[in-house]
């Protein structure tokens, strides 16, 4: 039974930073590329970021172009740990943030992810 728990989402101020994480657990979590998505509402889910399992293809990552610059994503296998760095943070960033782990790579499409986390809210309000 894999599980992923995410935590770290807030309100925030326009231009502030917040760090999101993703903890994994039931599986071989290295083996595994990890994405966030995001969801506002009454908008659809949307892909924000991917990062591949660190293994000979190395740490490639993936960005949707609405993040790119602002956020970062990484991955620290030996605490079975993704994050989301998130910077310059905009009000449209507002949304339920979701990892997920796939078996196929970083890919954009959620439906190559498998399992999924519940979510964290985060808010950026002035």
């Amino acid at each position: 039974q894999v599980r992923l728990v995410e935590s770290g989402g807030g309100l925030v101020q326009p231009g502030d930073s917040l760090r999101l994480s993703c903890v994994a657990s039931g599986r071989t979590f290295r083996r595994y590329a990890m994405g966030w998505f995001r969801q506002a509402p009454g908008k659809e889910r949307e892909f924000v970021a991917a990062v591949n399992w660190g293994g000979g293809s190395g740490n490639s990552t993936n960005y949707a172009d609405s993040v790119k610059g602002r956020f970062t994503i990484f991955r620290d296998n030996a605490k079975n740990t993704v994050y989301l760095q998130m910077n310059s943070l905009k009000p449209e960033d507002t949304a339920v943030y979701y990892c997920a782990m796939s078996f196929v790579g970083p890919r954009p499409q959620g439906e190559f992810y498998d399992y999924w986390g519940q979510g964290t809210q985060v808010t950026v309000s002035s």
